[in-house]
């Protein structure tokens, strides 16, 4: 027994002292690391940069990285810029300049805010999110070279996927049917009091809540409140009552959530100049954020009680139409400063609280620089130094939360055509990053 163990031994090592000996393999020659995208974080909020670096390429490779969404109908949105490796055969859009696609320069956020309708679908669409309790998930490539927007791009190397949340976990969205008030209260975790903002969009009617739900994010109790075109609402802006919009400042401010004594308001375009309404006649309201609005009340007449404050009309004539099919509405609201239009001038030197002015050099749906301008002038000479302006070159009209994706022209709902907006993509989205910041900092100053 002991010899048969003995040659099994020498039989199973024969063969491995052999090998031993036997002259070694040729090497392959050393393989390059395959390429990665990492997007950091992978999962984050809306209104947040993340990171994006790439490693793996060879040292100056040239590629293209693209960015591709889709909205809540299946609309394709996309965007693309061109970059270069560097000696290390890594790429990071924090610190590298992109030369050339949808921008050029160090943006790390470009590829979001540059988002656009893919070729194939209907142009001038935004990509705005319509239900805040799912992420935008981005799907970003690197491809080989560089191609231009719309052409076919070369292989991908590499891909990652980013969600973008509009809204914190622990943030409750309560839908409100409140008296005569509608709309969607976003409340942030925890048991406040928090500061109450009431959130208004402009004349695309219905509800959008995205904005409120960033709010809510950031420490707000945030009111988003529809005024036309949602549920039992009147489907046309034809007029309206100031009683309606001061039931919903009643009902956030005496919300056992919300922290007193008064209520803000921010709104964009029509909301911000029923904003402007707001905190000149009801007392509740003592913070106002007026982003691209007008200092007279515009388009339907506003009732108070037995106050009437008439709307500017829009002069169609004065509209003009480019080759393409772009109507520029710039030119076509009645002048405010004509002496004939005065009653419809809203007199905010009666207002109590405080105005932050927000406005886009360049926006072409209407003059808000001027508003602006307008509005200060009216508060000085009342002796009123109660405002503050944030006026930004090459933004447009709609300054919305951060990389948000800009939209020079958009369909209007009302008229079914598409209207210019103004403004060029990277100043515009400057100006959104920036004044996130300072409207936050202007609503907790003067809210608590």
């Amino acid at each position: 027994a002991d010899m048969w163990r003995a040659v099994a031994a020498a039989a199973a090592s024969g063969p491995a002292r052999a090998l031993r000996r036997a002259p070694p393999p040729l090497q392959p020659p050393p393989r390059r690391r395959a390429v990665s995208v990492a997007v950091s974080p992978a999962a984050g909020l809306a209104d947040e940069r993340v990171e994006t670096r790439v490693a793996g390429l060879g040292p100056g490779q040239p590629v293209t990285l693209r960015a591709v969404a889709a909205d809540e109908r299946g609309c394709l949105f996309q965007s693309c810029a061109h970059y270069r490796a560097d000696g290390r055969g890594e790429l990071h859009l924090g610190t590298d300049a992109s030369h050339g696609g949808d921008y050029t320069g160090v943006e790390p956020m470009g590829l979001f805010w540059s988002l656009a309708p893919a070729g194939m679908e209907k142009p001038y669409q935004r990509l705005v999110p319509r239900s805040t309790g799912t992420p935008m998930k981005v799907e970003m490539l690197v491809h080989e070279g560089h191609s231009q927007p719309g052409a076919i791009p070369g292989p991908v190397v590499a891909k990652a996927e980013v969600e973008r949340w509009f809204m914190a976990p622990g943030v409750r969205r309560i839908r409100l049917k409140e008296g005569g008030v509608r709309g969607s209260l976003f409340l942030p975790p925890g048991d406040g009091p928090f500061p109450g903002v009431i959130d208004m969009y402009g004349d695309e009617g219905g509800l959008i809540e995205f904005r409120s739900s960033l709010l809510a994010t950031r420490g707000f109790a945030a009111l988003s409140l529809p005024y036309f075109d949602f549920e039992d609402l009147p489907k046309v802006m034809k007029e309206f009552k100031l009683e309606y919009f001061e039931e919903a400042a009643r009902f956030l401010q005496r919300h056992p959530k919300v922290k007193g004594p008064g209520v803000g308001v921010i709104g964009t375009g029509k909301g911000a100049e029923l904003g402007l309404s707001m905190i000149t006649f009801l007392p509740e309201v003592v913070a106002a954020v007026s982003v691209s609005g007008c200092s007279s009340n515009t388009v339907a007449d506003l009732h108070y009680g037995d106050m009437t404050l008439p709307g500017l009309r829009f002069d169609m004539n004065k509209v003009s139409v480019s080759d393409t099919g772009v109507f520029d509405t710039f030119e076509a609201l009645d002048d405010p400063t004509n002496p004939a239009n005065s009653p419809c001038m809203i007199p905010i030197e009666k207002a109590e609280g405080h105005l932050l002015l927000v406005v886009g050099e360049d926006d072409r749906m209407w003059k808000s620089s001027l508003y602006a301008e307008l509005a200060i002038g009216r508060l000085r000479q009342h002796g009123k130094e109660n405002f503050e302006l944030l006026s930004y070159p090459g933004a447009g009209h709609r300054i919305d939360p951060p990389s948000t994706p800009f939209c020079q022209v958009a369909m209007d709902r009302v008229l079914g055509v598409p209207v210019l907006g103004g403004g060029e993509s990277k100043a515009h989205a400057h100006a959104q990053e920036h004044s996130w910041g300072k409207i936050q900092e202007f609503l907790h100053l003067h809210l608590g």
